[in-house]
């Protein structure tokens, strides 16, 4: 049957072409327009494998050559060839080959006067004009002189035939030889002389799809150089400036707007950025650091000539794809265990940090650890610690925020009460428009009520004085107790009276200990000041704040405003107020502009210019010793005024999308607002959005690639008061000197009879900063022999964070981690009994400390470093890697292996694991799976959290393993150590679009509750595995029986099932016992 089809098409084909008949040559035409008709593209492609383009073409080339042509089989030929060809991909070379352009061109001229057949010939060049070969070919042909014949300015007649024309030429102009060709014909000013007139008739917007072709001809040309500096030469960003301003809320024209918008952002004149050079402002000196070269003048060429322009994009997408093309394939270096990277006698260099090991009973309680120094303990107050029978809950309730009363800080409820399903309910702020003040939404209390009313207004007053400096009240300097200014010692002492009487009690912090390890803390600047939330303090807000609902055309507005700046001029200030690389002091204190310092630990500001009145250009730093990763910001602004909105553009970023455009805001600490009571990071910011700009980075030289883009994260922000000092960051900051504050605090309060808690050093950094190591276990019950047994086989769990500096919700995280492991809790105590914890909570001090974003001190991600770390160039990853074989070299292999992270383009938490098949498969790889064996419990522990953790999903986990992260620690670890259950867990910087938390951001209580939820994830992996004791079954079912009424019935099933069950079914190696449930 289907040869008799086939057979019977290739008769049909084969009579059209040799027929001389018309009748007959008109019933084909006939009858193939039928076929073609009805059904699905299935019968067209058939007819083109079936020689169909052929055929149809031939005939149109014998038809026009006749001496008089035919339009009665022309027009019906015209527009099968106009259905065929959208379908088939040679058409146009075919076109070429058997000489259809040059006819219909011919055609086409001869009808100009014939609107009925010309549009017929230009449906047909429509689809030759697709193919850039045969668009070339045309253009060389004169077609694009034809069709600007037939682009008449606004008319009401023949409105199709000009919209088909225009369009034909757009198509033409994705040639680049035609869009030279345009150029050099002064096209440019002719296509914007036609939009204007048509635009300007076209009251009723009937023939937006006119003006869109049109614009589109504009769009191709401005791919080029050349045209891009016609159209400004032709006045045309002014022209489509004019025309844009009062489209963009008519929805009708948004295929117009959208073309504009794209033509706009093309040619504005790209050039460098506002620095002297790119290299960051900071250099350190190490080994292999080679210096940059001295800036040059940039020019034209230094830019990106012909690469396509993203479109103007306002929608809500932001799905991140994965690249298939970056899967590791080869199973021998995905299933190879590589040897050791050093001499196997240096690992007994790491049984010095496993002292748990080796150690006596007595020798256990007596080495706790570093202890405080001297200069450290005259300053400390220890108030703040909670004791061991009442550590800190996750969550403080509104009398520890707000009340005047040092309280205790006592558990309010234990963590299996705050399971994923046992969660009631998430408390919401308010919705708040755009001009609100976060603070007043966060916080109860009204802007002028504080701890106590009395202590308030004293505070007040103490503003309104001369004598008392805001500025440096706001930015303490680390050793003010020192100085010999007398205006500094003044000001030191105005700081402790307030810390003495106004100083919320906040647990596991304290400013006088803070502002101790802060002296001892080294950076590449030598930082002298402090930043005040970071001495202060910060407390949680009472509830989570819920994402920004983006304002729809913003991204618009902002482009908008920038090419406005261009063209219009007149009103910009253009003045630098601050920047690092200028020696002399730049900020006029007396001026009406603001006042930005970013000179203190973790801060990261490298230059301010106003641009208007309440606008500010702002530019990050670079990473040390790099010319890249700008994303990071930490600064101090003061100067405001109230309920006036700012706008900030920081114009230097790198990451090609931001988490900004999907609900994030930044965060605001209010110094004001922390002295009445208050002292809270808040998400801030409205009318943000981001998106590339046209600042881009010169080349390396010539034949280089092209120059790097950048963009622009513009936002507004309105201050709580006016005079105050607030704090901007790019997340919640957490600096090292916070981590070792907090460290020693945590070792003062536990209760030694009970908990092993040994903070010691595991190396220095190139910087001279100490990186800690933490070790936390349950002291042994007795020096009994046994219980020095069972306290030296506890299974480890190795747990790290912080190895990129800017990801400081990965610090929190690991807050909430620590906190949780030594306090009270019941699901604590049994972590604490059957495992030994080796936490190294910032494996970057340095770049944390100088405010990078991504690397070291030598400008490269130690989270590349793990294949072959050397100990003096990357001495973190180095020994961290050297404990871990260390641990691997005795039969001490971690059950668990983790790396917090933060994740800047998707919501939620989540996990990254290591799976070879998983890679194989995804890869579509020929190697066969079905001989390979593979542990797959690494898929338990996430599973796990997804039932337990709010913030926590599975549907964002992937265990792939990609050749880009051969060298991390996750890769490294799974395949070098064999840790199965390798992880990077990733937090986002915005919050949750799922779950209890869905549409919220997160807030540092939500990040310290993730890290509290991972520790009982670890017990609940344990509880799931065969080795699983009886006596840890035992407890842990009545532990799970007590919380029954807030408890997600999902544990106690898998308690209920494990205690029922044999312990000869391994659960570690079998995943399909937990997927049944």
């Amino acid at each position: 049957m289907a040869e008799q089809e086939a057979s019977g098409l290739q008769v049909l084909l084969h009579t059209l072409q040799s027929s001389l008949d018309r009748e007959s040559i008109l019933a084909i035409l006939q009858l193939l327009g039928d076929l073609l008709s009805v059904g699905t593209d299935r019968r067209i492609r058939y007819m083109i494998s079936k020689g169909g383009s052929e055929a149809l073409l031939r005939t149109l080339v014998d038809t026009a050559r006749t001496a008089s042509p035919d339009y009665v089989i022309l027009l019906p030929l015209f527009r099968l060839l106009a259905k065929v060809g959208l379908r088939d991909k040679k058409f146009g070379q075919k076109a070429l080959e058997l000489e259809a352009l040059d006819v219909t061109l011919i055609l086409a001229r001869k009808n100009l006067c014939h609107s009925q057949n010309l549009l017929h010939c230009l449906w047909a060049l429509r689809v030759f004009a697709s193919s850039v070969t045969t668009g070339a070919m045309l253009g060389i042909n004169g077609a694009m002189e034809l069709l600007l014949k037939v682009i008449t300015p606004y008319t009401q007649k023949h409105t199709q035939v000009i919209r088909t024309a225009a369009e034909v030429l757009a198509a033409l102009l994705k040639s680049k030889s035609n869009s030279r060709r345009a150029v050099n014909r002064s096209y440019v000013p002719r296509l914007l002389r036609l939009h204007q007139d048509w635009h300007s008739h076209d009251t009723a917007h009937s023939f937006v799809p006119i003006r869109r072709a049109l614009l589109l001809c504009l769009k191709h040309i401005a791919k080029l150089r050349s045209g891009r500096e016609a159209f400004l030469a032709a006045q045309g960003m002014e022209i489509l400036f004019s025309i844009i301003q009062n489209c963009l809320d008519d929805q009708s024209l948004e295929p117009v707007i959208s073309i504009v918008l794209q033509i706009l952002r093309q040619c504005y004149p790209k050039s460098p950025l506002p620095l002297l050079t790119t290299s960051s402002a900071y250099s350190f000196p190490v080994p292999g650091i080679v210096t940059s070269e001295a800036p040059r003048v940039l020019t034209e060429e230094d830019y990106e000539d012909d690469s396509e322009e993203e479109e103007d994009k306002d929608s809500d997408s932001e799905d991140v794809k994965e690249e298939d093309d970056d899967l590791e394939t080869d199973v021998n270096k995905l299933s190879s265990k590589p040897g050791l990277d050093r001499p196997e006698e240096e690992l007994m260099q790491y049984k010095a940090m496993c002292l748990e090991l080796s150690c006596s009973f007595e020798e256990l309680e007596s080495k706790p650890g570093d202890d405080l120094n001297s200069d450290e303990t005259e300053y400390a107050n220890h108030h703040h610690i909670p004791t061991a029978a009442s550590p800190k809950g996750l969550f403080l309730n509104k009398d520890q925020i707000s009340g005047g009363q040092e309280k205790e800080v006592s558990v309010q409820t234990s963590l299996l009460s705050r399971v994923k399903m046992g969660r009631s309910s998430i408390h919401l702020t308010s919705k708040r428009g755009p001009g609100m003040n976060s603070y007043r939404n966060v916080h109860s209390n009204d802007p002028g009520i504080g701890s106590s009313g009395s202590d308030v207004s004293d505070i007040q007053a103490s503003f309104l004085e001369d004598a008392w400096d805001m500025d440096a009240i706001s930015c303490p300097r680390i050793s003010a107790s020192f100085s010999n200014s007398t205006k500094t010692r003044e000001t030191a002492e105005f700081i402790d009276q307030l810390l003495q009487t106004h100083l919320k009690p906040m647990v596991f912090h304290d400013p006088y200990l803070y502002m101790a390890k802060a002296r001892r803390t080294r950076s590449v600047a030598d930082f002298t000041m402090m930043a005040f939330p970071d001495f202060w303090g910060h407390c949680p807000p009472l509830s989570a704040q819920p994402m920004l609902q983006r304002k729809c055309g913003v991204q618009r507005i902002k482009i908008l405003e920038d090419v406005r700046r261009l063209i219009q001029p007149s009103d910009i200030i253009n003045k630098v107020v601050f920047s690092l690389d200028e020696p002399w002091p730049l900020q006029d204190t007396a001026s009406d502009c603001l006042q930005f310092f970013s000179a203190f630990e973790s801060g990261n500001l490298r230059k301010a210019i106003q641009v208007r009145e309440f606008e500010y250009d702002l530019l990050v730093n670079a990473d040390v010793n790099s010319t890249q990763h700008q994303q990071w910001f930490y600064f101090k602004v003061s100067g405001t005024r109230a309920a006036v909105p700012y706008r900030f553009n920081i114009i230097n970023c790198e990451k090609p999308n931001s988490q900004f455009n999907y609900g994030m805001q930044l965060t605001l600490y209010s110094v004001k607002e922390a002295l009445l009571g208050r002292p809270t990071w808040v998400r801030t910011g409205y009318d943000i959005c981001y998106y590339k700009n046209h600042y881009r980075q010169r080349t390396a030289g010539a034949g280089a690639a092209s120059g790097k883009c950048y963009y622009t994260l513009t936002f507004a922000v309105t201050f709580p008061h006016a005079e105050d000092a607030c704090y901007l960051a790019y997340h919640y900051p957490y600096t090292y000197s916070a981590l070792m504050t907090h460290l020693d605090i945590l070792g003062k309060s536990v209760n030694r009879k009970q908990v092993y808690f040994r903070q010691e050093v595991l190396c220095q950094t190139l910087g001279g900063n100490s990186c800690p190591l933490v070790t936390i276990t349950a002291m042994p019950e007795s020096d009994r022999p046994d219980h020095l047994e069972q306290f030296r086989q506890r299974p480890y769990q190795v747990i790290t964070a912080r190895v990129h500096p800017g990801e400081s919700n990965a610090s929190w995280v690991m807050k909430g981690t620590l906190e949780f492991l030594v306090s009270s809790d019941p699901v604590a105590r049994l972590l604490r009994e059957n495992f030994i914890f080796k936490i190294i909570p910032m494996l970057n001090p340095d770049g944390v400390i100088n405010g990078n974003h991504r690397c070291s001190l030598r400008g490269e991600d130690l989270n590349r470093q793990w294949l072959s770390p050397s100990a003096h160039l990357q001495p973190t990853i180095y020994h961290a890697k050297g404990l871990l074989h260390y641990l691997g070299s005795i039969g001490r292999r971690p059950t668990v292996f983790c790396d917090f992270h933060g994740h800047s383009q998707k919501k939620n938490v989540f996990l990254y694991g290591c799976s070879i098949k998983e890679t194989l498969w995804q890869a579509e790889a020929t190697v066969g799976t079905s001989n390979l064996s593979e542990d797959v419990s690494y898929r338990t522990l996430p599973k796990i959290l997804d039932k337990l953790a709010p913030a926590f999903t599975m549907s964002s986990c992937s265990f792939l393993v990609e050749k880009s992260r051969a060298s991390t620690a996750r890769v490294v670890v799974w395949r070098e150590m064999g840790v199965s259950r390798s992880y990077t867990m990733e937090s986002s910087y915005c919050g949750c679009n799922q779950g209890p938390y869905q549409g919220l951001q997160f807030g540092t209580g939500e990040l310290e509750e993730m890290g509290a939820m991972f520790c009982l994830g670890l017990l609940v992996l344990e509880l799931k595995s065969g080795s699983c004791s009886h006596q840890l079954l035992t407890r842990a079912a009545a532990l799970l029986s007590a919380e029954e009424e807030s408890l997600d019935f999902y544990l106690q099933r898998i308690l209920w099932r494990e205690t029922n069950s044999s312990h000869d079914d391994d659960g570690d190696s079998d995943d399909s016992k937990y997927s049944c449930q």
